[in-house]
């Protein structure tokens, strides 16, 4: 009898797996809806962009907001209008759109200051806007983030890229573990530095003991250094599929990193800036963990494929080797 019923859930299971092709063929069209609504959204985007970077000025109208009586701005946010009120107060000249906006969002989220350098910030300062282009119909699936610069001094590039290849259909081989579409592999761009102000690089001296004559002589060294901008610069993966554990921690947060700010900072950026949603997502965060340590079989491990979202009890440990594991391993 044991055996009679365990062919009845083989059956099951095999209906299970055409269950999983159902719901990747779900999902194929919720990328296509993500295509039609990202052209909706854009022309918003667009004058958000223009605002941000005093190509457009509101009107009066535009900036009537009826503040809830419970918010207010961070601590952060306060300190920084009084610093621009100081600073209005001695140049007597208003601000041009809003001063350094990109780069006060990446400071109030952990998941990007965790990357970032001091070094890095002027630059960041030259960040207008960032956008998102999801791939064409009948296309693979992937996303494209589009970080768009003024002229600067410290590369040519007005925009810098970030690709993000997607499968979604369930693994031949493991067709019960697929939960929606899972980023597979990304690529970056190459940035065409100004001389001598390439920031993912430093120069280090070094002494050199001769073997034989026993002298000393200076040696200097060029050695990656940490950087957001080796986000620009992601390993690859190999065609077998296999990586290193590094390699998988290093593509396990930038994949992270990389939805969400598909996900979150580009639809919310404003919110972000003033720090509104930060106190949301520090809300989820809580009920996700509680919900880890309620759960038995919850495994941390991160899988060869990491999928779209990724546990945040891995998160803070990934995003704290990425950087500086890109640094060490990618760069040399």
């Amino acid at each position: 009898t044991a055996d009679v019923v365990k062919r009845r859930v083989n059956a099951l299971k095999n209906l299970q797996v055409k269950c999983a092709h159902i719901e990747a063929k779900f999902y194929e069209e919720v990328h296509e809806l993500e295509r039609k609504y990202a052209a909706l959204y854009q022309p918003l985007f667009d004058k958000r962009s223009d605002i941000v970077k005093a190509a457009y000025e509101p009107t009066d109208e535009e900036c009537e907001w009826k503040a809830d009586e419970e918010e207010e701005l961070t601590d952060e946010m306060k300190e920084k209008a009084k610093l621009e009120e100081e600073k209005k107060d001695e140049e007597k000249e208003d601000p041009k759109g809003i001063p350094e906006f990109w780069l006060t969002v990446f400071k109030n989220v952990d998941l990007l200051s965790d990357m970032l350098q001091e070094h890095d910030e002027p630059i960041l300062k030259h960040l207008q806007d960032i956008k998102v282009k999801f791939s064409d119909p009948g296309q693979p699936m992937s996303f494209t983030l589009e970080f768009h610069f003024e002229p600067n001094d410290f590369f040519t590039n007005t925009m810098l890229t970030k690709t993000y290849k997607m499968r979604s259909e369930p693994d031949e081989n493991d067709p019960f573990s697929f939960d929606g579409p899972e980023i597979m592999s990304c690529t970056g761009c190459t940035i065409d530095w100004t001389k001598g102000k390439n920031v993912t690089l430093k120069t280090i001296k070094k002494k050199q003991k001769h073997k034989g004559r026993g002298t000393v002589r200076t040696v200097t060294k060029t050695v990656p250094n940490d950087s957001f901008f080796n986000f620009f610069t992601p390993p690859e993966v190999p065609e077998n599929g296999e990586l290193d554990e590094d390699s998988e921690a290093i593509l396990a947060a930038d994949f992270e990193i990389g939805h969400f700010i598909r996900e979150r900072i580009v639809p919310r950026a404003v919110l972000y800036f003033t720090g509104e949603a930060i106190e949301d997502d520090d809300d989820d965060e809580g009920e996700e963990e509680a919900d880890e340590e309620n759960d038995p079989d919850y495994d941390p491990k991160v899988r060869e494929h990491v999928p779209l979202k990724i546990s945040g009890a891995v998160r803070k440990d990934l995003t704290q080797q990425f950087s500086t594991l890109l640094a060490q391993d990618f760069l040399t």
